[in-house]
């Protein structure tokens, strides 16, 4: 018995955490009804009961709003280059880096010099 409310309390303490980050990394486009500030305050104030309401507002608007409508793209294209693995990303599509073996220039340079003839 008493193993599980050990067990119990931190589950409910994790559930906390991730509801409030969870709204508080929710792009402000997302929301729907409450703004961003408001709900961040339920969950912090309110502890477990602003994380259920969370977690019933998130999925409800999850189901009626599709993701090209809540997402600010732009915003979404700027946050990638930011990142470390986004900034090789240049303008427009770039082709992904090839290795030295699958590059025909490249395989065509050791021809020549594998058979000698170096023009």
């Amino acid at each position: 018995m008493m193993l599980t409310g050990v067990l119990f309390v931190p589950f409910l303490g994790g559930c906390w955490l991730y509801c409030l980050t969870d709204a508080a990394l929710t792009p402000p486009v997302a929301y729907r009804g409450l703004p961003k500030a408001v709900w961040v305050g339920i969950i912090a104030a309110t502890f477990i009961f602003g994380a259920v309401a969370w977690l019933a507002a998130r999925s409800r608007r999850r189901r009626s709003v599709t993701y090209a409508g809540c997402l600010d793209w732009p915003a979404a294209e700027a946050s990638l280059a930011r990142h470390p693995a986004g900034r090789d990303r240049g303008p427009g599509l770039r082709i992904a880096a090839k290795g030295p073996d699958d590059d025909p220039d490249f395989l065509r340079h050791l021809d020549r010099i594998i058979r000698g003839t170096n023009s």
